[in-house]
């Protein structure tokens, strides 16, 4: 049986893609937004960060297009500023795909959204996940950072997809290639786009150099 549709609350940005399985802090100052922050607070302390399409500036203040794939996440911190605005922290929880916007009296917008699960992957993505591992030491290397820095989003145990969210978020600066890889339900898929990416990423650095 499918999972229900969720109603959520967005929170459109741009440039910003939030995966699952990692932490966003976002420093909240649009009157719309807040109202936001303090409604989730009131319900059950969860929202949405979808990433804006190319022209949002032109329609910013009202409803500007988005992608259909968010990050949903739950607030598991908030700090109230002197100045009405909020620091909040969310944790990813999992992909939604966004579907009918509804009718709503409040200033933020709501949307249908049903969960998108990482399904178990078609293949062996042991050799990808080994590329991504060394290839993110090489990068920290590269960058002259404490090579243990992504030790947390690299450690054993955890789902191949997990890793590779993780990794995005950390490393890849790619706007575009992040929001596709949000985009990849296929496992195998997003691990080894990621490890092909950071390897890049390395191999652009050691040729800057040279």
């Amino acid at each position: 049986m499918a999972a229900p549709d969720l109603i959520v609350p967005i929170f459109p940005l741009p440039d910003v893609t939030f995966f699952p399985h990692t932490l966003l802090p976002l420093h909240v100052f649009e009157a719309r937004y807040r109202v936001l922050v303090i409604d989730a607070l009131e319900r059950d302390r969860r929202l949405a960060v979808v990433r804006l399409k190319p022209g949002y500036e032109a329609t910013y203040a009202g409803k500007p297009e988005v992608h259909a794939v968010a990050g949903l996440g739950e607030i598991v911190s908030c700090e109230r500023l002197a100045t009405g605005r909020y620091n909040i922290l969310l944790r990813g929880e999992c992909r939604v795909r966004l579907g009918q916007e509804l009718p709503s009296d409040t200033l933020y917008r709501l949307v249908r959204a049903r969960r998108l699960a990482d399904p178990e992957p078609a293949g062996d993505v042991t050799a990808a996940l080994s590329r991504m591992r060394a290839a993110c030491k090489d990068l920290l290397g590269a960058l002259g950072r404490p090579a243990d820095l992504l030790d947390t989003a690299l450690a054993e145990g955890q789902p191949a997809g997990a890793i590779a969210d993780r990794v995005a978020a950390a490393v890849l600066p790619d706007a575009d290639l992040r929001q596709r890889l949000l985009e990849t339900i296929d496992v195998g898929a997003r691990v080894t786009t990621v490890a092909d990416a950071v390897e890049r990423l390395v191999k652009e650095l050691k040729g800057g150099r040279e």
